[in-house]
């Protein structure tokens, strides 16, 4: 029988239970405000125990560990260090980084959180997840989607609540949005490089508890994601999560004991000669190859779809999921969610690389995954640079067929978080991360971009049309596309992060969307271009291959057209339903459409 982890009320008592293979001794620390109270924890196997009388719900508390303090060999088992329950769903306050977490024998319980016992809440009801193939997702950072939100009341801004506001749907509305696509809402810590900068991570994707909201973008816990999740649902909108289970904030051999390291180091994954694996950047690997990494996994999943209704996930650095060590199509992890009866039906999408060995794997997961698809991000980009020829680009609108074949599992995408901005696309030739404090080395070198005559803002005006017109293009390239597509939050009026493409560390008007400054007329075209693609979304599911591919001026096209670079265009016509369809690219008109022939 295997035992629920974390923390449960049942009938008059209250159970803890955490994993701790190779602790000599356990505790569980009880607070009532800063004073602590500690119970000793019985082991049975791999796991410890301790049990309350009565409905603690409410109750803050945390671990203690003891056993070897031996580093060189994994271990980094401290007393002194309060523990992050590893199933906690709630936190009565946000991790702030500091030197103790690392010091051996400094006491850290006025700086961890508590995880806080949760009332029984029963499961929500089964429910077919909220997403249309070939649908659009809406890519946002929950805290600068709304923090300068003219509509949204201030006591809501920067929160999950926010996004259930009617002015914030009206938008989702008007864009035709399938689903959002929610950056990491987890609780997550700044990186150890940050405070002294006076910088903090503004992305999250450094977490350290896998289900525990974060208490800054969720002070109503569960019950605020469980409540925005069903407001979304009732106007049609569905909720992915953007999860990190690739690594957490503990951080290399340098970094805090906060919970995994200080219970089970062995969660994370080392060389034969006991050094961690860095397959992610960020200084620990999480080892799927273990059964408990998956588990805790899994039930982080399922929680937020029983709980919150969640309608799938994005999975940061996927590839991870799938090594032990190396990656594998057919490692367990997917097995284990194509069997499982509450994940089964879910969204799953991969951004389906990192940064070990082998790690680009665009095409290897499972046949109901979707990818995230950077080819068609930089090859649309570098076709309406003028660097890549239409042969090039019909690849990418078709599905891009030579990636995932016959199924279409592509997300199409511009632009994302990671990254320039679709404005900053069209004007900067070279990133501008000075901001971050790393003297411009941080972010993509290489991001197929352009300025049009001048790097950064311009007041010219010939220079903007050609910006406005660029961005046009690559917007309709986007909506003509064959599979799912997303657009990031503020793509759609020209929102620019001043050339910073790496801007993780920028909680401020960097990354704040300027709602009052946004593009209207632009704005106003995607809402055009979403509504035309909402009104045909079939035809987008999958490309047709009956069809005949002509030159501009109605010709077939010759293999000299298609390999030429400087061919002016394509045009392709095909029929379905009885009626005949044209997707035409004109790149000297910066135009493309996509439509029933008239």
């Amino acid at each position: 029988m295997t035992i629920q982890l974390g923390s449960a009320v049942a009938g008059d008592e209250t159970t803890f239970t955490v994993r701790s293979p190779a602790a000599s001794a356990l505790w569980l620390c009880l607070f009532d405000g800063d004073e602590e109270r500690r119970l000793p924890m019985r082991r049975e196997g791999d796991d410890w125990l301790a049990s309350l009388s009565g409905d603690r719900s409410g109750l803050r508390y945390g671990f203690r560990a003891a056993g070897d303090w031996s580093p060189e060999q994994g271990h980094y088992f401290d007393p002194a260090k309060l523990l992050v329950d590893p199933y906690a769903v709630e936190l009565d306050r946000r991790f702030v980084q500091d030197g103790r977490l690392a010091q051996f024998g400094a006491d850290t319980s006025d700086l961890v959180p508590r995880a806080i016992v949760q009332t029984s809440r029963p499961d929500l009801a089964p429910d077919s997840p909220r997403f249309k193939p070939g649908g659009l997702i809406y890519e946002l950072n929950v805290r600068g989607f709304t923090m300068l939100h003219p509509d949204v009341p201030q006591h809501l801004r920067g929160t999950v609540a926010a996004l259930a506001h009617p002015s914030v749907i009206a938008h989702l509305h008007k864009l035709h949005v399938s689903a959002i696509e929610l950056m990491p809402i987890v609780a997550w810590i700044d990186e150890r490089h940050l405070p002294p900068l006076g910088l903090r991570n503004a992305w999250g994707y450094n977490p350290v508890a896998m289900m525990a909201l974060d208490p800054g973008l969720a002070p109503g816990g569960v019950a605020e994601l469980r409540e925005t999740v069903a407001a979304l649902h009732a106007e049609g909108i569905g909720v992915i999560l953007d999860i990190v289970f690739n690594h957490t904030g503990e951080s290399d051999v340098f970094g805090g004991v906060l919970s995994l390291r200080g219970l089970d180091n062995a969660a994370y994954a080392h060389e034969p000669g006991g050094r961690l694996i860095n397959d992610t950047g960020c200084g620990n690997t999480l080892d799927f190859a273990q059964e408990p990494v998956r588990r805790l996994a899994l039930d982080s999943l399922r929680h937020f779809v029983r709980q919150c209704g969640i309608d799938g996930f994005r999975f940061d650095l996927a590839p991870i999921m799938a090594r032990g060590p190396g990656f594998s199509a057919s490692a367990p992890i997917f097995a284990e969610i194509a069997a499982d009866p509450i994940l089964a039906d879910r969204i799953m999408i991969a951004e389906p690389w990192d940064i070990g060995p082998g790690g680009y794997q665009l095409g290897s997961f499972p046949s109901n995954w979707l990818e995230w698809n950077d080819r068609f991000r930089d090859d649309v980009r570098r076709f309406w640079k003028g660097d890549a020829g239409v042969d090039v680009l019909a690849t990418r609108l078709a599905g891009s067929s030579d990636v995932f074949g016959a199924r279409c599992r592509s997300v199409n995408f511009l632009a994302a978080h990671d990254g320039f901005t679709l404005a900053d696309t069209v004007s900067y030739t070279s990133r501008h991360n000075e901001a971050n404090g790393e003297d411009n080395r941080d972010g993509h070198a290489e991001n197929f971009s352009w300025n049009n005559g001048t790097e950064g803002p311009s007041a010219d005006p010939g220079i903007l049309e050609l910006r406005s017109a660029d961005q046009r293009a690559l917007l309709q390239t986007l909506f003509a596309s064959t599979g799912g597509i997303m657009i990031t939050a503020g793509d759609e009026f020209s929102r620019s992060q001043r050339g910073n493409n790496n801007a993780y560390a920028q909680d401020n008007e960097i990354t704040w969307i300027d709602w009052e400054g946004r593009d209207a007329g632009l704005e106003a075209f995607v809402s055009e271009l979403a509504a035309h693609r909402a009104a045909q979304l079939a035809s987008f599911v999958s490309f047709p291959q009956t069809g005949n591919w002509l030159r501009l001026d109605g010709l077939p096209m010759t293999v000299e057209d298609w390999e030429n670079p400087d061919t002016p265009g394509m045009v392709y016509v095909f029929e379905k339903g009885g009626e005949t369809f044209r997707l035409k690219v004109d790149r000297p008109a910066r135009c493309v459409s996509f439509g029933i022939d008239s």
